[in-house]
């Protein structure tokens, strides 16, 4: 028996209908993007280093101490599990919850492979750094507008099996250039800040 041409419609109509919402999820609701997401262009690493800092949690506020409004200092840092054939470490802190896109706060590599700890403001040893969105080299605090939700600030570090040859003033994305296909772990911590 044929189907009608405005049965035929209907079928196909409640087919791409039901797609859709398999897709965005039980909820009706968009899709729930994955937990551990990297950021776009980061280079990819099978296993996973801890960075933790004393100053504040994963995921919470980070003291004045750290902005633009304190001393602008880094905070301090642990690192560890850094794999055994780490030639060199990287870091590289992001606000991607700039207006413009994501901002670059702090870029440093040839960070020597044994490094477990670094106190507040300390330069990582044996670090070479890069130009960050506030066109200066080395750490630039958060400083998000006034009045913006808190921003989120990622700190992503890299444990590489050979050191990138950049000169100092290198870019983001000269660094995640030259870390591509050589990544063995990476980790990140993340704090917030906001300004009223």
């Amino acid at each position: 028996m044929r189907m009608s041409l405005t049965a035929a419609a209907a079928t196909v109509i409640t087919l791409a209908a039901t797609a859709v919402v398999t897709a965005c999820g039980n909820d009706g609701g968009p899709a729930a993007a994955p937990p551990a997401a990297r950021p776009a262009g980061s280079p990819a690493a099978p296993h996973r280093l801890t960075v933790t800092s004393s100053a504040y949690r994963d995921g919470g506020t980070v003291p004045r101490r750290f902005t633009c409004d304190g001393d602008d200092v880094s905070p301090p840092l642990a690192l560890g599990a850094v794999p055994d054939r780490t030639a060199s470490l990287a870091f590289v802190l992001r606000d991607p919850d700039a207006p413009h896109g994501t901002f670059t706060h702090w870029l440093a590599w040839d960070i020597a492979p044994g490094t477990a700890r670094l106190s507040a403001g300390e330069r990582p040893p044996g670090a070479t750094q890069g130009r960050n969105g506030f066109g200066r080299t080395g750490y630039g605090g958060p400083c998000p507008p006034r009045g913006d939700r808190p921003h989120r600030y990622v700190l992503t570090v890299y444990a590489a099996n050979r050191a990138p040859r950049l000169a100092p003033g290198a870019t983001e994305a000269d660094l995640l250039r030259a870390l591509s296909g050589h990544t063995l772990a990476t980790g990140t911590l993340t704090g917030r800040y906001g300004r009223r």
